[in-house]
Formats: structure tokens, sequence, C-alpha cells
């Protein structure tokens, strides 16, 4: 009887363990269906889908920014969720931070960093060389960095990858000092033209994918942004409220 017992719960075991693998394996073929569904229709990159915070939708992310579908993948929507039960927090912006962090880390070795001496904060800023807000947070450089703030730019250049600014950025990445190219740039000075692997494009197309659509724009350390120039002491603020 003890036998009879021991062999039943085996199995039963091993049952609820076959339907959860197959129901995990009916689930990723879902999603691989969906994702080629929507590839095919839109005629973009699909990074990933996965469940979204809302039953009946799935989570979309794209070389476009984030989007929503139904699991049959008939049905896409380019919204914002929002949970009430949790002070109105805005769930997709959630999603969009993990994804902008999880992108600036892996240019952390392709930035132009400008770093304070006395750390304390760290924030990755969109750049382009000829927008005149961008030059005005550049000129105060040293008033952010004193504030603790080491800033890293990246290049998002505003005329797209066939512009003459596209151009002059690539040259700035691949200066001998880009610091200094940076700052003969932001000045108004001519950029001596040189040519090398960056990842300037790739910097462009991840602003593009994150909503990136104006310069200076600020990714703040927990994946926040702030779209514009922000005065140090202003940044400084926003800074100590996040952290």
């Amino acid at each position: 009887m003890k036998n009879r017992t021991k062999i039943s719960t085996v199995l039963s075991g091993l049952i609820l363990s076959l339907s959860f693998n197959l129901l995990a394996a009916n689930e990723n073929a879902s999603y691989d269906q969906v994702k080629a569904k929507l590839q095919t229709a839109l005629k973009m990159k699909i990074n990933s889908v996965g469940d979204a915070p809302v039953s009946g939708l799935l989570q979309v992310m794209t070389e476009k920014g984030l989007f929503y579908t139904s699991t049959d993948g008939k049905y896409l929507l380019q919204a914002r969720i929002y949970d009430i039960e949790q002070g109105m927090r805005n769930v997709s912006e959630d999603a969009l931070g993990e994804m902008r962090l999880g992108g600036v880390d892996q240019f952390k070795d392709a930035v132009i960093e400008y770093k304070a001496d006395k750390e304390k904060y760290v924030v990755n800023i969109f750049t382009d060389i000829t927008c005149g807000y961008c030059r005005k947070l550049h000129k105060e450089m040293e008033q952010y960095n004193d504030l603790g703030i080491t800033v890293r730019y990246l290049a998002f250049p505003r005329g797209g990858l066939r512009s003459q600014t596209y151009t002059d950025m690539v040259s700035v990445w691949c200066a001998e000092n880009p610091q200094e190219a940076m700052n003969n740039a932001k000045a108004g000075g001519s950029v001596p033209s040189k040519s090398c692997e960056t990842k300037v494009s790739e910097q462009y197309a991840f602003g593009k994918k994150i909503g990136v659509n104006g310069t200076p724009n600020i990714i703040m350390p927990d994946g926040s942004v702030i779209p514009g120039y922000q005065p140090p002491k202003q940044l400084e603020a926003a800074l100590k409220a996040i952290l």
C-alpha cells in the first residue's frame, strides 16, 4: 500500500512537472509567433515579446520603442499603463527605464566623459554639437562637476545619419582627444575630419528606440528621463530627489 502511494505521488509530480514544461514551451512558441507576425507586418526589429502588466496584453520592445499587443498579435497599442492602486505609478515608464539603463550600459566605453573629481552622481546625456541648449549645458560643465555630477555624452545628431552633424560628431569621437574636440565643437569651432570605428550611429539608433526626439536628453541614474536643459543646481536637486 505504501509503495502504491509512493508511486502515485511520484507520478503526480512528474505529470505536474511535464504540464508546467509544456505550458512554458507553449508560451514561448506563442511569443515567437507574435514576434514573427509583428516583424512581418510592421517591418521593424522586434527585440522582445513578453507579458504585460495587464492581462490580455503582451509587452513588445522594438527598435522604435515600447508597444503593447493583443496575445494573438492582431492589435497593436502605443500607450502608457498606470497602476491606480500604487498612486498612478507609470508602469510603462518602469519598463522603459530598464531598457534605457541596459542600453546605456552597453555604451559605457563609447561615451565622452567629463568626470567629477568628487563624484556623487552620473548622468548620461544625448547631445548634438550644434544644439543651442547643449552648448549652454556644456559651458556650465565645470559647475556640474563641482556639484559631484559626472556627465557622459552619447551622440544624437538631430539631422540623422546622413547629416553633416553626424559626420562631424564621428570626427569628434575619433579625435585623439575627444574631450578637447567636443569642447571646440560646442564652442562653434570647426571640426577637423577624422574617421574611425565608432558607436555614434548605434547611439543615435538607441536614442530613437527609447524615444529621444531632441537634445539635450538626460538619462538619470534610475532610468528616468529629463528632456531638455537643466541648470546645474536644478539637476542636482532632481538627482537628490531620486537617490
